[in-house]
């Protein structure tokens, strides 16, 4: 199990990682915005702005799917239960946590928790 000083790093890799994610959506919301706004001249400049939208789109909600479990996970570390496995209630592995540290199962129950869904 983690111990107090682990947690505080990794919060703080938590918070740095929150901070940029929110500035890179809030980057893909302008883009998104200026596409949008922009003067299509023919059909395949019109093509390229509804890719580039879609690609800008894609991102976007990739983030906020990460920023929702960083939130998930900070909120876990303010009750106490970070770092336990949310299916099996044992400790997940430092090595895991830095890896990914929103991690909400320990690698054995990740697996199983990938093979149902």
């Amino acid at each position: 199990m983690a111990n107090s000083k682990q947690i505080e790093e990794l919060k703080e890799i938590l918070i740095e990682r929150k901070e940029t994610i929110t500035k890179n959506i809030q980057g893909s919301r302008d883009s998104i915005d200026s596409l949008k706004e922009s003067e299509c001249k023919d059909e395949y400049d019109y093509a390229e702005v509804s890719s580039d939208s879609f690609k800008e789109g894609i991102i976007a909600n990739q983030q906020i799917k990460e920023l929702n479990e960083i939130e998930d996970a900070l909120k876990r570390i303010e009750k106490g239960t970070y770092g336990i496995c949310e299916m099996c209630d044992e400790s997940i592995a430092i090595g895991r946590l830095r890896a990914k540290p929103f991690a909400k199962f320990c690698t054995p129950c990740r697996e199983i928790y990938e093979v149902e869904q």
